[in-house]
């Protein structure tokens, strides 16, 4: 009698146990689950790749600003450069666009020869 009751109750227990997981299987399935996972993926990955783009900015600051001591080279810190003057402004005014009509018929007729071009 004993041992009936203890493999039915571990029996229902088992049951409950694998309707539970399988119900949380199915609910981390459904397409917007998916779609936030993926989402939350891909804002994880960004923040990993900024960080890693800061780092190797930072070395690179670090490595120039050795280099620049070992050569002796008195160069400002990257942030108090200069911009150099626009380019147009060097060329002087901006020319005018002209703008060309076609009529609607050719003036000489369309040749289709394609050993003409060559």
């Amino acid at each position: 009698m004993f041992r009936r009751t203890f493999w039915f109750t571990a029996g229902a227990a088992a049951g409950v146990w694998a309707t539970t997981k399988v119900n949380r299987k199915i609910q981390q399935l459904t397409p917007e689950s998916l779609a936030a996972q993926a989402a939350n993926k891909a804002i994880e990955a960004g923040h990993r790749l900024k960080d890693f783009a800061l780092d190797v900015r930072a070395g690179m600051v670090q490595r120039e600003a050795e280099l620049g001591g070992a050569l002796g080279l008195d160069a400002p810190p990257p942030g108090d450069r200069e911009l150099p003057e626009p380019r147009r402004a060097a060329l002087g005014p901006t020319p005018h666009k002209t703008t060309t009509t076609f009529s609607a018929r050719p003036t000489r007729p369309i040749s289709y020869n394609r050993n003409e071009d060559h």
